[in-house]
């Protein structure tokens, strides 16, 4: 009998059919929602290449407004969008998006892939201007400071120098674009930049990267730190900073690797997250606990029976 219920207690745990709340609900196929978060000096339509095709593969896309006013409320608005969103969630972040979805992701479990763009990934603790004072790049020599003012809060903004932007984050796009770019871009709060990050969703939740070599934005060097740090699936390309505006390809397929891993398939987390060692022990532990629990209730069921006959 304690065989049988510890048996019976495995296969129930292992079964990909559950009942909550009264309800049967089995392993779900459905593709996920690939949410794309843009960063600063850029809008959502820097996605425009790489939304077309997700949608060509039949893919529900969202690339929100990043409100670029700070870490702090700009994750929050972002988590506020996933909250929006039914089934699972691939999130995906470029340069400044990347600290953004690393906060937005956190407690959230129908993220299932986070996706770095030449991207920001702060650890707790760190900022934008910590991570890039540790691997400098010539974003310093491109950036211009305006203050501003906007319903009785007032800060400074940080722009693109127009003849700075193009060698600097659109090397490989055509100079007329970059031009367009110069005149179209948002500008980022320096609270943007200068806020730390108090979680890392990166620690919980399986993660891609793309390393854009040529990027004079944030130090490449720096991309592949961030990277190896997460335990992140890595792939390098020739590119400047804009990588899913001048390779939008490239982007596209490590989305679709993102949206399609299985578990054998995905990332190891980060050393310093919950690693998939940790929760197996903890199942394992779970189960051997149950057996012994019904070991021991059928060796007292055993007694009863025994003083019972006549």
């Amino acid at each position: 009998m304690a065989a049988g219920c510890a048996v019976a207690m495995c296969t129930a745990l292992a079964a990909p059919v559950a009942a909550v709340g009264g309800t049967t609900t089995t392993t779900s196929t459905t593709k996920p929602t690939i949410v794309l978060v843009h960063g600063a000096f850029a809008d959502a339509s820097s996605w425009n290449g790489v939304v077309e095709r997700l949608q060509r593969r039949g893919y529900t896309v969202i690339a929100p407004a990043n409100p670029l006013r700070g870490l702090y409320s700009d994750s929050t608005y972002i988590a506020s969008v996933l909250d929006s969103i039914k089934g699972p969630i691939v999130l995906a972040g470029h340069s400044y998006g990347g600290a953004v979805i690393s906060t937005a992701a956190a407690a959230n479990p129908r993220v299932k892939s986070l996706v770095y763009v030449s991207a920001l990934m702060p650890d707790v603790g760190e900022s934008g201007m910590s991570l890039g004072a540790k691997f400098p790049s010539e974003l310093g020599t491109a950036t211009k400071s305006v203050p501003y003012r906007a319903g009785g809060v007032s800060g400074t903004d940080l722009y693109l120098k127009p003849d700075r932007l193009h060698p600097v984050f659109a090397a490989d796009l055509p100079e007329s674009t970059a031009r367009v770019m110069a005149v179209t871009q948002r500008p980022a709060a320096t609270t943007a930049f200068s806020e730390t990050a108090k979680v890392a969703a990166w620690k919980h939740i399986p993660s891609w990267f793309l390393v854009a070599k040529q990027d004079k934005t944030i130090n490449p060097d720096q991309e592949r730190f961030e990277a190896k740090r997460a335990g992140s699936h890595t792939v390098e390309i020739d590119s400047s900073h804009v990588a899913m505006v001048s390779h939008p390809d490239a982007v596209t397929a490590l989305l679709l690797q993102a949206a399609t891993a299985t578990d054998s398939t995905r990332p190891a987390l980060a050393a310093t997250g919950t690693t998939r060692g940790a929760q197996a022990e903890t199942a394992l532990t779970g189960i051997a606990a149950g057996s012994l629990i019904a070991g021991a209730g059928a060796v007292l069921l055993g007694r009863r029976l025994r003083r019972s006959r006549p």
